[in-house]
């Protein structure tokens, strides 16, 4: 279905059965929320909800002038919207961004997150990257066509999109992680490369009441990479929650 945030089409799925407390599903960048159908199907019990964030899936294509926190504020009204009071949140890397800044700013509404290869740490640079970095203002300051340094994400994206990008990636959220309260398990995979498992272990630090579990052998999609270890995780913990409430 579709619903309207700001003259922008944002396209949400209900899956097994519409729920005022589904688990939302907050898919990374690049994918839409069909991503997370082989974890739906393990978990035929329970509601969730799926939403394409935009420019992606069956969302809007141009969103030039939005950042995370407007994608936060969008979720929030479509759950406003659905009269959904409470929600687990599972959010995979940059749908982890989003869960972060909801459950720290929402908490009403969040009973419990998941925050699988999550983004929103800053990274640590290279020597090599900063050397890279160094050339690049130099040679575009001596009016020289530098080689570019932007990552396959951004060249991907329309030219309108760009700046939504530039600014989600260079917004930082360890204050966030300092403000959940609700229970966290944060789950990694052992060989990300994308978001490095040094990412995970200061999240854990930065987020009271949370657990981190990292998965032998999985990359970036750990989700994907050892579903039945996940699906382990994942059940565990909403057992535990489900128990305490």
């Amino acid at each position: 279905m579709l619903y309207l945030y700001n003259d922008k089409k944002i396209f949400y799925k209900f899956h097994n059965h519409v729920s005022r407390s589904p688990v939302l599903l907050l898919h990374g960048w690049g994918c839409d929320g069909d991503i997370f159908k082989p974890l739906i199907e393990r978990f035929p019990e329970k509601s969730f909800l799926t939403v394409d964030f935009p420019p992606f899936g069956r969302s809007e294509k141009i969103i030039a002038d939005w950042n995370i926190f407007t994608y936060v504020g969008m979720l929030m009204s479509l759950c406003e919207h659905l009269h959904i009071d409470k929600c687990d949140v599972l959010g995979h890397s940059f749908g982890g961004r989003i869960a972060i800044i909801l459950a720290a700013v929402k908490r009403s509404l969040v009973q419990s997150c998941i925050l699988v290869d999550s983004a929103g740490m800053k990274p640590k640079r290279s020597l090599k990257f900063k050397c890279r970095q160094y050339s690049y203002k130099l040679k575009k300051a001596m009016g020289r066509k530098p080689k570019t340094i932007a990552s396959p994400d951004y060249l991907a994206l329309d030219a309108q999109n760009r700046s939504v990008f530039s600014s989600i990636v260079s917004t930082h959220l360890e204050e966030y992680c300092q403000k959940i309260s609700r229970p966290t398990l944060i789950i990694w995979g052992e060989k990300d490369s994308e978001t490095p498992l040094y990412m995970a272990k200061r999240m854990q630090k930065k987020i009271r009441n949370s657990t981190l579990q990292v998965i032998d052998g999985a990359g970036h999609y750990a989700f994907l990479d050892r579903p039945l270890e996940f699906t382990m995780l994942v059940s565990r913990f909403w057992e535990e929650e489900k128990c305490c409430m």
